[in-house]
């Protein structure tokens, strides 16, 4: 059920009207691969088809099913590698080697640090997902799960060393965290392959900012969200903690500062989207299919949120959150 909150965000709200049986599909497919229908339920009451059915409003039917089964995964990895403060690095470690093996040769070479089960429900979404697109968009999904990992491998070696990131070197490590380029990669596959940008558009300068100003918004807004679990979890790596810390202020000025912060960003995304140069009539529509899932990657995790009983809010967030409009409001950007 939604909490009675929102937030003003100039991004229109959309939801794909085949989210609930995406959904409801979902709880067979963790049974089938193994899950109690306890932890099933469990999972179905996150959300997470939902999730990418906010990301991804246009996809298919079956793709959608697909999307959100990978979906589901990354989010039972996010939980297998950082819930806790002091990881323990040598497991983190053996999971990641096993991922990227197991993507790098499409489940042929041996992956000891997954567990089969683990491996079947990332094989089953992946091998769909990538048999749809062509050799080099399946590069950048791959490319964009390499980041990912990354990332969680310097966090869990940051924990691991008691070595806490400051502002500027934790935005960069929360771009990879936060799995978000790996959503932008499925933005061709989730439009039926209508929308590849080729890489030297897709690496131009005004992209390349749209691309990391979407992650930071969905980014720090989850890190205003997940704080409670944070203070107890993260060793630090959350933008508030970050702030506080580099800052000298305590809990509520850091969140205040965070909030000045995702402000900001969001109206340099407005002004982004409206400064996207002209690349030809073809590639244009790819382009526009692209930063339009950027931007329902923004819209959809704030919706998301607000319904998902995932995090408990903060209640100095939420005061924010009533306070900043209503999550209807989308001046300033068009879908």
């Amino acid at each position: 059920m939604c909490r009675p909150v929102g937030v003003f965000c100039p991004i229109p709200s959309r939801m794909s009207p085949h989210a609930d049986d995406a959904q409801a599909w979902l709880a067979g497919w963790l049974v089938s691969h193994g899950a109690a229908r306890s932890t099933a339920e469990r999972l179905g009451r996150s959300g997470f088809a939902r999730y990418a059915a906010r990301l991804h409003p246009d996809a298919s039917p079956a793709d959608l099913r697909q999307l959100a089964a990978l979906f589901t995964w990354f989010f039972l990895l996010d939980d297998a590698v950082d819930g806790a403060a002091a990881p323990a690095l040598d497991r983190v470690r053996a999971i990641v080697d096993a991922v990227l093996a197991t993507i790098d040769s499409d489940g042929r070479a041996p992956a000891p640090g997954l567990s089969p089960r683990m491996r079947s429900m990332l094989l089953e979404p992946w091998r769909v997902i990538t048999a749809r697109l062509p050799e080099a968009s399946v590069d950048r999904v791959r490319d964009a799960v390499r980041h990912h990992l990354d990332g969680v491998l310097l966090e869990a070696s940051n924990k691991w060393a008691g070595r806490r990131p400051g502002i500027v070197e934790y935005i960069k490590l929360r771009r990879a965290t936060s799995a978000t380029y790996v959503s932008y990669a499925l933005i061709e596959f989730s439009a039926g392959g209508r929308s590849h940008v080729p890489e030297p558009v897709f690496h131009h300068p005004v992209l390349r900012e749209i691309s990391a100003a979407g992650n930071d918004l969905l980014s720090w807004y989850n890190d205003l969200l997940s704080l409670e679990r944070d203070e107890a979890t993260s060793a630090g790596h959350n933008l508030v903690l970050a702030t506080a810390r580099e800052r000298g202020v305590g809990r509520d000025a850091a969140i205040r500062e965070v909030i000045d912060r995702w402000r900001a960003r969001m109206a340099r995304f407005v002004e982004l989207r409206a400064s996207v140069p002209s690349f030809g009539t073809r590639i244009d529509a790819a382009v526009a299919r692209y930063v339009a899932g950027v931007a329902h990657s923004v819209r959809g995790t704030i919706d998301w949120s607000l319904e998902s009983p995932r995090y408990p809010i903060p209640a100095a967030v939420e005061s924010w959150i009533a306070q900043c409009g209503n999550a209807r409001d989308t001046r300033g950007v068009t879908s």
